[in-house]
């Protein structure tokens, strides 16, 4: 994800956090409390001025082939420009 993100955006600031262990037990886990339940904290030139909902458009697009073959279940966004 952040490799993607790196290439797609040249952010100033990104994290990627994996938060699949607080959702042990919940729908989309794998039991192994990795890889499925992700947070991306992102600024970056490309989404300046743009709403919320273009940013993360964005962002889901820059990693939708990631998400549909990695099992990832979730992804917050929290992106500015």
């Amino acid at each position: 994800m952040r490799v993607l993100l790196q290439q797609r955006f040249a952010p100033s600031a990104l994290e990627v956090l994996d938060e699949s262990w607080q959702h042990e037990g919940h729908a989309g886990a794998n039991g192994t409390g990795f890889g499925t339940h992700f947070r991306v904290r992102i600024t970056a030139p490309a989404l300046a001025g743009l709403d919320r909902v273009a940013r993360h458009r964005l962002v889901y697009d820059a990693l939708q082939d990631f998400i549909d073959h990695q099992g990832v279940h979730a992804l917050a966004i929290e992106a500015t420009g």
